[in-house]
């Protein structure tokens, strides 16, 4: 098998979100979008983190192994955006299933690489989708929604199974228009099992201030659950032919 080392930002051993059972989570380093939002900008540098092969990477996912197996969990690749290291996914995705380990890739879709091959050997994908309007897509992602589409039509040609995720922002995104807007985008995708909103968070605000960077939603307070709560429920509500 090919050798093609990547850079990886952390690992975390006992992910409890981040798809089903008990979950190895692999944050990659580096990430061509900006949003507004993100948490981790830290995670943006492509030269950050540390340097590893596909082969030790799966060797220390194997460690874990017998713990996150019982619950029917495995390995989830997130980022950062695991995509935008395409080669060094696919290699680490086929290591994985010669391991019998189930596989996830958290992703926003925009990254390199032959993203057929590497959904052959993709059981989940864990979509985020920032927005479904072209311009407020890249309002808050600083990129056109291209990139995104073509990852996305490779996705619906895929037998990969679909967790979408969305991050839900006070005065963005945080009205019932915007998410029947949304409800109706997902019916275009295939085999969605499940719809998460997210809360909007400051808890990586910090980051921003330890780096020396502006942080641009500064004056926008976290999301209230209550609402979020009622903004799931419309999603539950109105999912036409979604199977979740």
């Amino acid at each position: 098998m090919k050798e093609c080392n990547g850079r990886i930002h952390s690992i975390e051993t006992m992910g409890l979100v981040d798809g089903p059972g008990i979950r190895t989570v692999v944050f990659f380093q580096g990430c061509k979008l900006r949003c507004v939002y993100c948490h981790n900008p830290d995670t943006w540098n492509i030269e950050g983190g540390f340097y590893i092969s596909p082969k030790e990477l799966v060797n220390k996912i194997l460690k874990y192994k017998p713990y996150f197996q019982r619950s029917n969990g495995g390995v989830t690749f997130s980022g950062g955006e695991c995509l935008l290291q395409g080669e060094f996914l696919l290699e680490t995705l086929k290591l994985c299933k010669e391991n019998d380990i189930h596989t996830a890739i958290d992703t926003s879709g925009c990254g390199n690489g032959d993203y057929e091959d590497i959904l052959k050997y993709t059981d989940l994908v864990i979509l985020d989708v920032k927005h479904v309007d072209l311009q407020e897509y890249k309002n808050i992602t600083g990129q056109s929604m291209d990139e995104f589409n073509e990852f996305l039509k490779a996705l619906n040609e895929s037998k990969s199974t679909v967790w979408i995720r969305h991050v839900v922002v006070p005065g963005i995104t945080d009205n019932e228009e915007e998410i029947l807007k949304l409800q109706e985008f997902i019916k275009g995708i295939d085999r969605v099992e499940k719809v998460q909103l997210l809360p909007y968070h400051t808890l990586g605000v910090h980051k921003y201030e330890k780096l020396n960077m502006e942080y641009r939603l500064k004056n926008v307070q976290d999301m209230d659950k209550e609402k979020l709560d009622k903004l799931q429920f419309i999603i539950e509500c109105n999912k036409g032919n979604i199977s979740i």
